[in-house]
This record gives C-alpha cells, sequence and structure tokens, in this order.
C-alpha cells in the first residue's frame, strides 16, 4: 500500500534521485495539497545540490574524510545563497546514520538516513533552529547553556543552528564565548548571518568562517533552466537570463522570481513578461538609449527615456541599466573573452563589442562616475523621470568634451576649437568627441567643438596664432622674470625665483645667479625654457660659483624690518606704545604705493569708497600712515 505522504509527492520532481521534502496530506474533505514555492520545494538537500558554493563544499568534504570536525562553523554571505541550507545539511551530515544503526559523520548524502528528513524539514529533536533576532538576550542564551550540557535524545550529536548570530546582544555574545570555546563532545554550533562585521571577533576566532558567494548569473541561469523542465515549464534562454540578473547572485530570489513569472505568464515565459512583470526596461533599447548619449543626441536621448517611462519603466532602473552597460562595454573592452558569459543577450554581445572598441577607457570611466552620482539624485528626486533626463543631458553634453589632460594637450599644440559663445557645437563635423557619428544639426545637440581627430571642415584660428601676434613681454629685471612667472600661472618657479636667487648678473638675453641653499639644481635650465616660451627669444641663464646678492625674499624681509624700524622712531608711534604697554608694530604700509598699485590695476581707492574719511596721521608725514598694532 501506498504511503500517503509518499503519494502526494509522487509527481514533484526532485534532485539526486530522491523526492523533496513531503507535503502535508490532503485534508480529509478531499481539498488539494496547499502549493510549495518553488524556493522550499527544491531547496537542496545534500551538499551536491549546492551551486556556486564549490570551495566551501570542497573544505567541508575534506575535513570530514579527515575526522577534523570543529565546534563551530560561521555561514556567512548575501541573502539567498544557502546559509540556512548548509546549516540544515551540515546538522545532517554530523548524524548520518543508515536504519541498521551503522554510519559516520560524512558529506555523501545520496540517501537518506533515519534522521535526515526531519532534520531537512526542521522537526528534529536534537537540531535546535534560533532565531536570534528574537531571541537575543542574556536569558535566552543562558538556557542555551543549561541545555547544551545533557546528551542528545537520538541523534549523535546536538546541533544548535543560530540564525541572523548579528542580532545577538553584547551581553549575549559574551555569555556564548565559554560554551562555544569548550562545548560538550556531543554538540555542534553553526551560525548564520548577513553582517558579519557585526560579530564580534571574539566570537569568530571560535568558529570556522565560510564566505558564502553570490551565485554566478550562468551558472543561475542553468539551475533556472533545470528547474523549468522539471516543472515542465517552457521559457526563453534571455527571460531566465533577466530573472537572473534582477536576482543580483541570489538564488532565493531568483525561484522566487520565476514562480512569480510562471503565474504571470500562464505559458511560455517571455523576455517580455519579465520586463513587465519586474518593471525593467528593454535591453535592447538601453543600448540604444547608451548610443544616443555617446553621440550627444539629447533629443534622440530623452526621447527614448520618455518612451521607456511611458512603457512602465522605472527610471531609476532605466539608468541603473544604462550604468551596468557602461560596466559592461568597459569589461569588454579590457577583457575581451567577456563576451563569452552566457548570460548575456545577442545584442549586448555584439553591440557591446562593437562599443567596446570605438570608445576610450576614460570615457567609459568618466560615464560611469556621472551614471553613479546620476542614480542617488534619481533615487531622491519627486520626480525621477525629470531629475534622470538632466543626468542624460549631462551625459550627453560631456559627450563631446574632452578629458583634462587631452584638452591640454590641444591647447598646447594649437590644435583645439573654441566653442562659440551660445555653447551649441560647430554642426558640421563627421563626428563626436567618442567617435561616434554625430547626430544632424538642428536635431537638438548642444554638445561642444569636436576633438581635432574629427575636427570641423572650419576650425578656429589656433591659440598659439593668436598669441604669436600679441606683443613680446619686455624683461630688464628680475623683478620683471617673477612678474611674468605669476602672469603665467607658474607659481613653483615665482617662489623659486623669490626664494632661491641670489643675482650676480643681469641684462637682456643673460642671466648669471648663485643658488642659495636647497635649491633646485635644474633651476638654470627651467627658467632658459621658461623664458624662451614666454619672451621668444633666447636666453643664456648660468649659475656661478660668486658670491651673489640677497634673494628677493630677503630684500624684502630687511626693507619690512626697515620700515618697523623707523616707524618705531616716529614720536607718534612712540607715544602709541608708550600708551599701550605690550603692544607692538605688525606691519608698515605706504598709502602712497598703495594708491599707485590701485590706480594701476585700475581699482577704486580708499579715499574713493570713503571721500570724507579722516587720515590716521597727516599728510605731512604719509610714510607711516596705515600702521597695523
Amino acid at each position: 500500500m501506498t504511503d500517503p505522504i509518499d503519494a502526494a509527492s509522487a509527481d514533484e520532481p526532485g534532485f539526486a534521485g530522491f523526492d523533496p521534502a513531503p507535503a502535508p496530506p490532503p485534508a480529509a474533505t478531499g481539498a488539494p495539497a496547499p502549493y510549495r514555492v518553488l524556493a522550499r520545494k527544491y531547496r537542496p538537500a545534500h551538499f551536491g545540490d549546492l551551486i556556486g558554493q564549490e570551495a566551501m563544499v570542497r573544505t567541508l568534504t575534506n575535513a570530514f574524510a579527515a575526522g577534523r570536525i570543529p565546534q563551530a562553523w560561521m555561514l556567512t554571505g548575501v541573502r539567498g545563497v544557502g546559509k540556512t541550507t548548509t546549516a540544515r545539511i551540515l546538522a545532517r551530515a554530523l548524524n548520518f546514520q543508515t536504519p541498521d544503526g551503522q554510519g559516520a559523520p560524512t558529506t555523501d548524502l545520496r540517501e537518506f538516513g533515519i534522521h535526515c528528513r526531519e532534520i531537512i524539514e526542521g522537526r528534529h529533536i536534537d537540531v535546535m533552529e534560533i532565531d536570534a533576532a528574537s531571541n537575543n538576550s542574556v536569558d535566552n542564551i543562558r538556557q542555551i547553556n543549561d541545555a547544551v550540557r545533557y546528551a542528545p535524545v537520538s541523534a549523535r550529536y546536538k546541533v544548535y543552528i543560530v540564525d541572523e548570530v548579528h542580532m545577538l546582544s553584547t551581553g549575549a555574545f559574551n555569555a556564548f564565548l565559554k560554551t562555544l570555546e569548550e562545548p560538550p563532545p556531543h554538540a555542534k554550533f553553526i551560525f548564520a548571518t548577513t553582517e558579519i562585521r557585526k560579530v564580534p571577533i571574539t566570537v569568530l576566532s571560535r568558529c570556522q568562517r565560510f564566505d558564502l558567494r553570490r551565485v554566478e548569473s550562468d551558472v543561475l541561469v542553468d539551475h533556472l533552466a533545470t528547474i523549468c523542465r522539471a516543472e515542465s515549464v517552457d521559457a526563453e534562454q534571455e527571460a531566465l537570463a533577466a530573472i537572473a540578473r534582477a536576482a543580483e547572485g541570489s538564488v532565493r530570489d531568483s525561484l522566487s522570481i520565476l514562480d512569480q513569472a510562471i503565474a504571470h505568464a500562464a505559458g511560455r515565459i517571455t523576455l517580455d513578461d519579465i520586463r513587465s512583470m519586474l518593471g525593467l526596461a528593454d535591453r535592447a533599447r538601453v543600448i540604444d538609449l547608451f548610443e544616443a548619449v555617446m553621440k550627444g543626441d539629447i533629443a534622440s536621448a530623452l526621447g527614448e527615456l520618455r518612451a521607456q517611462y511611458d512603457a512602465g519603466a522605472d527610471p531609476v532602473v532605466v539608468l541603473n541599466d544604462l550604468a551596468e552597460f557602461t560596466h559592461l562595454v568597459t569589461r569588454l573592452k579590457l577583457v575581451p573573452e567577456a563576451v563569452k558569459d552566457n548570460s548575456l543577450a545577442q545584442a549586448e554581445r555584439v553591440r557591446g563589442g562593437d562599443f567596446a572598441q570605438r570608445l576610450s577607457v576614460r570615457i567609459l570611466a568618466r560615464t560611469w562616475q556621472m551614471l553613479l552620482k546620476g542614480l542617488g539624485e534619481v533615487k531622491q528626486a519627486d520626480r525621477p523621470v525629470m531629475a534622470a533626463e538632466m543626468v542624460l543631458v549631462r551625459l550627453a553634453h560631456a559627450a563631446d568634451l574632452p578629458t583634462p589632460d587631452e584638452a591640454l594637450k590641444l591647447l598646447r599644440d594649437g590644435m583645439g576649437s573654441v566653442p562659440a559663445g551660445n555653447g551649441q557645437g560647430s554642426g558640421n563635423g563627421g563626428g563626436n568627441g567618442m567617435g561616434m557619428p554625430r547626430p544632424p544639426s538642428g536635431g537638438g545637440n548642444t554638445a561642444l567643438a569636436a576633438r581635432p581627430i574629427l575636427a570641423s571642415a572650419n576650425p578656429a584660428p589656433a591659440p598659439v596664432a593668436r598669441a604669436a601676434a600679441a606683443p613680446m613681454a619686455i624683461v630688464a629685471t628680475l623683478e620683471d622674470v617673477v612678474a611674468l612667472a605669476s602672469q603665467h600661472r607658474d607659481i613653483t618657479l615665482k617662489i623659486a625665483l623669490e626664494r632661491d636667487i641670489r643675482p650676480v648678473r643681469f641684462e637682456p638675453g643673460r642671466i648669471e645667479f648663485s643658488l642659495a641653499e636647497g635649491a633646485s639644481r635644474t633651476l638654470a635650465q627651467d627658467l632658459s625654457r621658461r623664458l624662451k616660451e614666454w619672451t621668444g627669444q633666447t636666453w643664456m641663464v648660468a649659475v656661478v660659483n660668486a658670491e651673489g646678492g640677497a634673494t628677493m625674499r630677503e630684500q624684502a624681509a630687511a626693507a619690512k624690518d626697515q620700515r618697523e624700524s623707523d616707524a618705531a622712531a616716529h614720536p607718534a608711534v612712540k607715544a602709541v606704545l608708550e600708551r599701550f604697554p605690550g603692544a607692538r608694530i605688525v606691519d608698515v604700509r605706504d598709502p602712497r604705493a598703495i594708491a599707485a598699485a590701485e590706480a594701476a590695476a585700475s581699482v577704486p581707492t580708499e579715499d574713493e569708497y570713503l571721500p570724507d574719511a579722516e587720515p590716521l596721521f597727516d599728510d605731512s608725514e604719509p610714510d607711516f600712515d596705515g600702521i597695523d598694532f
């Protein structure tokens, strides 16, 4: 006579030649057995069923074969990669026993022992599963410490499976330490957590740690295809690939999505079904959007985004898919063998490889960073679609811009074209700065002028040519050289000229000086090269052994000391210093020099701002006007 449990589950496929955990028998009224979701129905029952965790399985297999079984394991990983399932399989391996009472701890679990089914179903009396989220106090751990001393009822080991162990309180962790370090021989502990960094190091040091990895997309696609065949469900390969991408390496998430897709499609599962169910963007349309952005065709890009939004795609998902495709193109450029990935659609392989050949890594890296920043903005925006459109506008405008080092090279070589004042491109170029075809003028493209490799037919005059028409600088003193360095923003050379040069001889076309202590030995060569660039003349710059004069910085310091000394001798300043003990002279400024500098720079003077202001000292003694104390 057939057992009712076996009859209920006889039509349900399973792995490794045995049925999965049986469903409860139908009610006496003849009602059908309750439905079990795929994540429970196809839960692995032995190590051979685990996918994507080969390193852990190999380590455990070797440890059991050598008899090196620790007292505690720590299983960590993201959701749905098999932490609790692995804990149950471990408990089954520890307590494996054949019906005749024989057997030892083993990882060869292709056949069920007398304890296996109860352990897999989570109802064995010697295998306790504890939820640390709701049992996180010291009292809960004290109960475990008291109960662990007693021998198991029927199995070989008492196994405590503590899920989400990071939820235990600090006191509970501390109460666990002694038992965890020296448990009775018949007790084993298996911990599972998604937040390994919240587990104290004192607990981790007492456990063997296994990091369960995210399952690779191609492995997950094969697993989903196997389940579809077992369930007699027809599904497109690209649909399964979309499910694997959405699951992000989680087996449980992928099975939950597949379960939903079977109900949604009510027949053959297609890629369109997955898109409409999850609100995903069409992968081919995402590639079209990527191409429009890389061309700088903002009108087409905005139209494509709006069309996908009207079709039900979430703007956040669209930008996320755009970032994923940018990452894929970068991988294909750096690792061409990645095109063999089974989880990639045909369009991704062909068009992604084409983009990888035409786009530089710098451009792709810049696009990736802009998308990452834009994703955060879209997630926080009240109108996500508007924020997403603005992200595409920035991307399209940046499509034609060279990278900073390329821009400097263009300006230095005199090959760069200058954007028009309204920010519009020339419109007659054959392509943009990324090597992509440029859309026709009038199509809404506001990108800047192209780089020289794809420059327009009528480039703007080169900056060097314009600079050549400017009058040459007149250099008659060392101060003129310093001013020239300041004008050309060469701050390093300006500081070196003021601090490290002791002038010996200066005449047009020739400079001789000695070096102060610590000066750069290449200062003469650097100065000669710069003067030729700035003046268009060849300068002979030499370092001599003769003793030179004071450096400009020393001269400035000596002049400052002299001004302060002269100021201190002034009767009015003396009176102030005597009147206010502890006062000191901070600075002495000549108002005539300040007024001359302001007039030269066409800057309003203090008198223009304050025409009625009284001077601090009488104009007959202007040398110490504006003294700060």
